[in-house]
């Protein structure tokens, strides 16, 4: 399916923006309170820890995840970013409606 890719890729940057959230709001917090006002797996809760790390957007500490420094720029870069996905969703809308069917 050609947009199976997208939808894993959406699923996924919903995930990790849901565990950044939670870190926002209650740092610093670990991975099973994480799992548990999320509703994800630990494994899942884990994994997405992981990618925020790489990314700067958290950091560990003693008592569980913290925001950390890159989280403004990337709220800001993030907005930019969709505003260009949903520019390409547009248009992709346009060429499937000028498909005849």
């Amino acid at each position: 399916m050609l947009l199976g890719n997208i939808v894993t890729e959406l699923d996924l940057t919903e995930r990790h923006l849901l565990v950044l959230k939670k870190v926002i709001e209650g740092a610093p917090i670990g991975i099973l309170k994480l799992a548990e006002v999320t509703g994800m797996q630990n494994h899942k809760v884990r994994y997405s820890l992981r990618v925020l790390e790489q990314a700067n957007l958290i950091k560990p500490s003693a008592q569980g995840a913290v925001p950390g420094d890159a989280v403004p720029k990337f709220l800001e870069d993030f907005e930019l970013e969709l505003e260009k996905i949903n520019e390409k969703v547009s248009r992709i809308r346009e060429i499937e409606a000028s498909i005849p069917k």
